[in-house]
């Protein structure tokens, strides 16, 4: 049995859907409230099993990335803790200059996690 694959515009199109409008009126839109098109609308009754599973694999990654997101802050006081806990003049960069590269590298993907915007959801970005 082949292989299916699914298809780009229709995963598109499924993740800019607003579901709660849709069991609440029961039209079709798109999250910014813009009713979907005919051509749109027969896309989405068109979409296979192999596509709504990809939008929702791509909305579960979404979810877990506003949870590393929303995490960010407190894991970063837990890194930085026992490099302050060693420090008489307790600074950033005294905090710093004790790290080992890995734990420098691993300082600054938790400090862009919590200076970085959280981003919107956007098909087959995360």
């Amino acid at each position: 049995m082949p292989t299916t694959t699914a298809r780009p515009e229709i995963v598109a199109l499924l993740c800019d859907a607003d579901f709660k409008r849709w069991r609440d009126t029961k039209t079709w839109t798109h999250r910014d409230g813009r009713p979907f098109s005919k051509e749109e609308q027969a896309l989405i009754f068109r979409a296979t099993r192999v596509e709504l599973e990809e939008v929702s694999e791509q909305i579960t990654r979404y979810r877990e990335y506003l949870r590393t997101m929303d995490e960010a802050p407190e894991a970063l006081q837990r890194f930085l803790a026992p490099f302050m806990e060693q420090l008489t003049k307790k600074n950033l960069g005294n905090a710093v200059q004790l790290m080992s590269k890995e734990e420098r590298a691993e300082f600054d993907r938790l400090l862009g996690l919590t200076i970085e915007p959280v981003r919107p959801f956007t098909p087959y970005t995360f």
